[in-house]
């Protein structure tokens, strides 16, 4: 990669040359932020600024409250329409298991009811402001926050079944809903690209400054035609690749 002149791309420079010449190893603990500033002479704002370059080329993960490691992030190849396919959750595979395979991978759940953000309603086709089921979960793969993502779902349909529950089930909650009946049979996908929010940027733990995110909206449909779940994800962008196989 070409040199960068500014003064946090100076430093993300020497420390790449020591990453890919090995000196810095793949697993090995970088400098703290204060040492990092004393050994190129530039403030903590600024070594800081360097660590998130490597980390947006996959060189280094954050972990909180540990410290930055090198660790070459390999991509997680988000393959669609095939991770969606029904023979998948009908065989009680998770969704995420399309994407990341045997890598390690941790989720946190948190379900609760809210009111309808105002597409959420138009898309469910529920009055403003109305309750529905949130189910919030936060992705970690290999050590390293991914994802955000919070589904939508209306309360007439899963109140009292295994959806409101943190562990759904093997297939998760596409195959409960179709035990419901209303299992899905088309999905929307709308993608952005744009900066992370400050909640999303701690989440995601990403560094300030030249971070992006992919916010993805799905809206999954039952065979008469209802939406019956929108799902809104955050990626961090420095670890996705999004890969479309269709059909001319």
């Amino acid at each position: 990669m070409a040199g960068n002149t500014s003064e946090a791309g100076r430093v993300a420079d020497a420390l790449r040359a020591e990453i890919m010449s090995g000196a810095l190893p793949d697993g090995a603990k970088l400098p703290s932020l204060s040492t990092l500033a004393t050994t190129y002479g530039v403030t903590v704002d600024i070594a800081r600024q360097a660590v998130g370059i490597l980390r947006a080329e996959r060189l280094v993960v954050t972990r909180h409250g540990t410290g930055a490691f090198v660790s070459r992030f390999p991509l997680i190849v988000r393959r669609s329409p095939e991770r969606l396919a029904r023979a998948r959750w009908e065989a009680g595979e998770a969704i995420q298991d399309a994407d990341t395979g045997p890598r390690p991978r941790t989720v946190d759940v948190v379900v609760t009811e809210v009111a309808a953000p105002q597409d959420v309603a138009e898309a469910l086709d529920i009055p403003a402001g109305a309750m529905v089921l949130s189910r919030s979960r936060r992705f970690v793969v290999d050590g390293r926050p991914v994802q955000l993502s919070t589904s939508y779902l209306p309360l007439d349909l899963v109140r009292g079944t295994p959806i409101t529950y943190t562990d759904t089930g093997p297939g998760g909650v596409y195959a409960r809903l179709a035990d419901l009946g209303h299992g899905p049979v088309r999905f929307v996908e709308r993608i952005a690209a744009r900066a992370p929010y400050p909640a999303e940027r701690e989440a995601l733990e990403m560094q300030v400054g030249g971070a992006l995110v992919y916010e993805i909206t799905r809206a999954a449909y039952d065979d008469t035609g209802r939406c019956v779940e929108v799902n809104r994800m955050i990626l961090d962008a420095a670890a996705y690749e999004l890969e479309y196989a269709f059909d001319a």
